[in-house]
């Protein structure tokens, strides 16, 4: 467990539109005495088992850039966290690896963008297939309003990925115990999932993702709707799911940054500022915009 500064900003902060007009590199900059060169990450940016190779990324609202030449490898079977002021852009980048900014009209991504050396925006690439390599778990749980057993039970069935019923009931179960609800669940798995408490729902939604077997785990903010207890189950559940999967966390919550993640990538203005492992990052960053982040005198 990392320790981080006590210092620290840890306030929950509003998620804003990361189109929106934001303050000039310079007048942030200004706060902090070092400036930020475009393209140009410090730390550890690259790994040598890359899952995504990440490369001169760029993302346009219409003609607003929310994301600034960045450049970055995810490991395979790493927890890496994106952390950053509200609308620096690290959801945007993280919507761009499954292609979830397909459905924004005036987005258009650039760059390199690789997945086990397949590119994501291939016009040939099949997208309801990344999005069963990469699954996406949203800020708000939103389980269908179906029975706890259907929820988990849709992927499976509209990709083909059981033939007998017995073999949906299998990978129900086992994606059930996976996120660590079958215990509490099994006796009721016919009842609405939206009669479920808030913890509840986001772990089953996290049930569903991981049923049609994906490679990858997006989470935007998983925690913000959840009470502590249920936050600390999550986050149980992310390690666990770490040993099978790579997973690429956003979060406001720097204290959970620093719980979950092995590596820990610092957003701002659309740069990507820095990544280190994630005791580096809190302990002795290497940018002072990093320092001056983590440690409450901006964002």
């Amino acid at each position: 467990m990392t320790s981080i500064p006590a210092n620290a900003n840890m306030s929950e902060k509003t998620l804003h539109d990361e189109n929106q007009e934001l303050p000039t590199l310079a007048e942030e900059a200004s706060h902090t005495g070092e400036s930020i060169v475009e393209g140009k990450t410090v730390g550890t940016p690259y790994a040598d088992d890359a899952k995504f190779k990440l490369r001169d990324v760029e993302v346009f609202y219409g003609e607003n850039r929310a994301i600034k030449s960045v450049s970055l490898d995810i490991a395979t079977n790493e927890v890496i966290a994106f952390i950053g002021p509200s609308g620096c852009g690290k959801s945007t980048f993280l919507r761009s690896l499954n292609r979830m900014n397909d459905s924004v009209e005036s987005c258009r991504v650039k760059g390199t963008l690789e997945l086990d050396g397949q590119d994501l925006y291939d016009p040939r690439q099949d997208v309801v297939e990344l999005r069963a390599r990469v699954g996406m778990v949203f800020q708000k749980p939103n389980p269908f309003p179906k029975s706890i057993y259907d929820n988990v039970a849709y992927g499976p069935r509209i990709h083909g990925l059981a033939n007998r019923k017995s073999d949906l009931d299998d990978i129900v179960e086992s994606s059930l115990r996976k996120a660590g609800l079958w215990d509490e669940v099994k006796d009721r798995l016919d009842a609405t999932a939206t009669g479920m408490s808030g913890g509840q729902q986001q772990r089953l939604c996290i049930a569903r993702t991981i049923a049609v077997s994906p490679e990858v785990v997006l989470m935007d903010e998983p925690c913000s709707a959840l009470d502590p207890i249920a936050t600390a189950k999550v986050e149980e559940l992310i390690a666990e799911l770490s040993q099978s999967y790579t997973i690429v966390i956003v979060t406001h919550s720097m204290q959970q940054a620093a719980r979950v993640s092995h590596r820990t990538a610092y957003f701002h203005l659309g740069h990507l500022v820095e990544v280190n492992d994630t005791s580096t990052v809190f302990t002795a960053p290497e940018h002072q915009m990093t320092e001056s982040y983590i440690t409450g005198r901006f964002g």
